[in-house]
């Protein structure tokens, strides 16, 4: 498959692609886009190294790439996604059986340290309604994803719900947002990061994970808000959800999920499902874990998805 041919493909299906090689390879790993560094610059990499293979890595926004996936006009060995969510999409395409958990996270408000905004974020806290009122600060551009095509873009409106419950602040996440899929916030998910840093937005929406490989400056947000924590999700993050339009206007109900990375072998891996296992393995592997580690993922938390 040509490049172009699949540039144009995700394009149409709402989700970009960052495809880093272009030869046969010996593994081929579609991942959340957030994922981006640890998976092209580190595990990748080390992976190919110990195997004697090759690595290709293609990332973008978990819930498009898990439609690409299932509709067959991309291919993988091995799919990784933030929250089981886009992992249902190929479970009910057949394509997989199980997935496992590889790593975890936790919802974080990253900001440009070169930005007019950043002395007030580097002095607000997790603590208080702090941070919650400088990102309601009137002209402030906050950045975020979609949150039909990326789990991230679902988990920050979670968040902020969850956040006017917490701090008592009614009505701060509207004010904030403009609503759930404001075009004038949401991007796409490689380039989201990328767009703070370049200054493009004053503050974003972030895994801490991501924001740690980045070097990025962000404030942590405490465990009630941060979907973090899995033994809050029955009683206090379940209680918040909320409902977008999907691809054909109709209204979509969506709920919290656990900030963990899932890995999933597809049983239409063009390398074979012994290369899949191997990295997924690998992934689990002491020195994978170390790896997640130096790049900011905390272990992974909880079994897996379909035992």
């Amino acid at each position: 498959m040509r490049f172009t041919h699949l540039t144009a493909l995700l394009l149409t299906a709402g989700a970009g692609l960052s495809l880093h090689a272009q030869a046969n390879t010996d593994i081929r790993v579609t991942y959340a886009g957030s994922m981006g560094k640890v998976m092209d610059q580190a595990l990748g990499p080390a992976f190919a190294k110990e195997s004697g293979g090759k690595y290709e890595g293609q990332g973008q926004g978990a819930y498009g790439m898990a439609r690409l996936l299932a509709s067959k006009k991309i291919t993988a060995d091995v799919f990784v996604s933030i929250t089981p969510g886009p992992m249902q999409i190929l479970k009910d395409a057949g394509l997989i059986d199980d997935a496992v958990p590889v790593a975890s996270t936790s919802m974080v408000v990253a900001y440009s340290p070169k930005g007019q905004y950043a002395q007030q974020f580097a002095q607000a806290k997790g603590s208080d309604a702090s941070w919650l009122k400088v990102l309601a600060t009137p002209g402030i551009k906050f950045g975020r994803t979609d949150p039909i095509n990326d789990p991230k873009g679902q988990n920050i409106i979670f968040t902020l719900l969850l956040a006017e419950k917490y701090y008592q602040q009614p009505g701060i996440a509207d004010k904030i947002m403009g609503g759930y899929q404001n075009p004038a916030q949401t991007h796409l998910e490689g380039g989201l990061l990328t767009r703070l840093e370049s200054g493009q937005v004053d503050a974003a929406a972030g895994y801490e994970s991501e924001v740690i490989s980045a070097h990025l400056p962000y404030v942590a947000l405490p465990d009630e808000i941060n979907l973090s924590n899995p033994a809050m999700a029955k009683q206090w993050y379940d209680t918040v959800s909320f409902s977008v339009k999907d691809s054909e206007g109709k209204d979509k109900a969506l709920h919290t999920q656990p900030l963990v990375y899932y890995a999933a072998v597809l049983k239409n891996a063009p390398h074979g499902s012994a290369a899949g296992k191997a990295f997924v393995d690998f992934m689990l592997s002491p020195s994978g874990q170390a790896l997640f580690k130096q790049n900011g993922y905390a272990v992974p938390k909880g079994g897996s998805i379909y035992p």
